[in-house]
C-alpha cells in the first residue's frame, strides 16, 4: 500500500475492544510503547508513547512522523477486564458443571460439528480446557484412590478412604494453581461466558456495550480525522455489536470523522454459531452492507486461537445481498516474521494471537502501528486492495435467524 498516497489523517482516536482477558487494561499500553518503538526502528519511522488519563477509560497520546507526516492519535482502552473477573471467580466444582454444560450446548446445538468444518485450530483450543479438566479430575481421582487403597490396607478399611476425599480436593486445587501456565480454568471461563447465553449478551456485559456506544459517538462528534475501532479476539463481536448499534440509531453528525473498524483474530463464528446470537447475526448482516465504515478483517493461519481467514459475515450465513464488508487479508505470520522469530513463536499460541498488536520484522500492507497512528485512513490504506485467496466465505452456520 502506497505510502505516496494523499495524507488524510493528522488526528486520530482509536478505541481499543479487548478480548475475555482479565488483566488490567495497562498491559495494553506497555505493549503498544514496546512494539510500536520496536516497529519504528524496523521501518524506519519515529513513534512517541504517553501515558493519559482520560475522564473516563484508560488510554494513551501517540505522536509519530512517518514519511515526513506528523499525525496525533488518542488511544483508548474500552476496559470489560472487570466482568471478566467476576466470571472468573467460579470455583472449582462449578467450573466443571460449566465445563459440562458448555459442551452440551455446543453438541447438542451442532455448533461444534459446524465450527470444526471452517477451522480445526481454534475448535481444538476450545476442547483443550475441557481435555485438561477431565485429565486434571481423573489425576486427582486416581493419585486419591490408590493413597485411599494403601492405607485401608495398613489400618483399618474405612480410614483410607476417609482420607481420599480431602486428596482429591487438595490435588485440584493445586492444578488451579497452577492455571497461569495451564489456561484451562482460564479457557473453560471463556467458552463458558460465550455460551452461558446461547449467543446472546449477558446483561452486565450488555449495559457495558450502551456505555461504549457513547464513548465512541462523542469521538464522532469532535474534530478528529479518523475514528478507528480495534476489537481483538472476542473483542471483535462486541465491536460488531457498538458498531451497529451506533449506525442504526442515526445520532451521528452528517459531518462527521472516517469510521473505521479493524478486527483482529476474530473468534465470531462461536458466537454467531449459536441458536441465540439473533443479535450478532443482524448486526454482522447489516454492517457487511452499510457504506458508512471501512472494515477490515486481519488474522492469520498462523493463529490457531482464531478463525483465520474465515469471513464472519459468509459463515454466519448472513451477508446483504448488496454486500462490501469485510475485507479479509492475512496477516501471514510466516512470512511477515524472520524464519528465527517464526520457529521461536509458532508453538506459543496465545502469544501468536496478539501477534497482530506487535511488530513484524518483515511488514507487508499490515502494520498496526501505521493503521493507529499514521497518516492514512483505513479506507485509503487498503483501497483497492484484494481480500486474501484463502478466505473461507462458505455459509457454515446452523443457525441464521435474526432479530428485527
Amino acid at each position: 500500500m502506497g505510502m505516496a498516497q494523499k495524507t488524510t489523517v493528522k488526528r486520530r482516536r482509536v478505541f481499543y475492544i479487548p478480548g475475555y482477558d482479565p488483566n488490567p487494561p495497562r498491559r495494553y499500553r506497555e505493549l503498544y510503547r514496546k512494539e510500536s518503538a520496536r516497529q519504528a526502528e524496523i521501518s524506519g519511522y519515529q513513534i512517541e508513547v504517553k501515558a493519559g488519563a482520560p475522564k473516563a477509560g484508560y488510554g494513551w497520546s501517540v505522536r509519530a512522523d512517518i514519511d515526513g507526516a506528523r499525525t496525533q492519535a488518542r488511544v483508548d482502552v474500552l476496559a470489560w477486564s472487570d466482568l471478566v473477573k467476576t466470571s472468573m471467580k467460579s470455583g472449582i466444582g462449578a467450573t466443571y458443571a460449566q465445563m459440562f454444560r458448555t459442551a452440551w450446548i455446543y453438541l447438542s446445538t451442532g455448533a461444534l460439528r459446524r465450527l470444526m468444518r471452517l477451522r480445526k485450530g481454534p475448535v481444538i483450543a476450545a476442547l483443550y480446557p475441557v481435555a485438561m479438566l477431565l485429565l486434571q479430575a481423573i489425576v486427582a481421582i486416581a493419585i486419591g484412590w490408590m493413597l485411599g487403597a494403601i492405607l485401608s490396607a495398613l489400618t483399618y478399611p474405612h480410614v483410607g478412604w476417609i482420607v481420599a476425599l480431602p486428596v482429591i480436593v487438595l490435588i485440584l486445587r493445586w492444578f488451579r494453581a497452577q492455571d497461569g501456565r495451564l489456561y484451562a480454568y482460564y479457557l473453560m471461563h471463556d467458552y463458558a461466558f460465550t455460551a452461558g447465553h446461547r449467543g446472546a449478551n449477558p446483561p452486565e456485559l450488555q449495559e457495558r456495550l450502551v456505555a461504549f456506544s457513547a464513548r465512541i459517538q462523542k469521538a464522532l462528534a469532535s474534530d478528529v480525522d479518523e475514528v478507528l475501532i480495534v476489537g481483538h479476539s472476542s473483542g471483535a463481536h462486541l465491536a460488531i455489536n457498538i458498531l451497529a448499534d451506533i449506525l442504526r440509531a442515526k445520532k451521528i453528525p452528517h459531518r462527521r470523522p472516517a469510521l473505521a473498524f479493524l478486527s483482529l483474530g476474530q473468534v465470531v463464528p462461536m458466537v454467531s454459531f449459536l441458536p441465540k446470537a439473533d443479535q450478532l447475526r443482524r448486526d454482522l448482516h447489516e454492517l457487511s452492507a452499510t457504506p458508512d465504515i471501512t472494515w477490515v478483517d486481519v488474522s492469520a493461519p498462523g493463529d490457531g486461537c482464531s478463525f483465520a481467514l474465515c469471513d464472519p459475515v459468509s459463515v454466519s450465513g448472513v451477508a446483504a445481498q448488496d454486500r462490501r464488508w469485510p475485507l479479509v487479508i492475512s496477516a501471514a505470520f510466516s512470512q511477515t516474521l524472520t524464519p528465527e522469530t517464526w520457529k521461536a513463536l509458532k508453538r506459543r499460541y496465545f502469544r501468536l494471537h496478539f501477534q497482530y498488536l506487535c511488530a513484524f520484522d518483515r511488514p507487508k500492507d499490515y502494520d498496526y502501528f501505521q493503521i493507529t497512528a499514521g497518516p492514512l485512513t483505513l479506507a485509503d490504506r487498503y483501497r483497492g486492495r484484494p481480500a486474501s485467496k484463502s478466505r473461507i466465505d462458505v455459509s457454515a452456520s446452523p443457525y441464521t435467524s435474526m432479530a428485527p
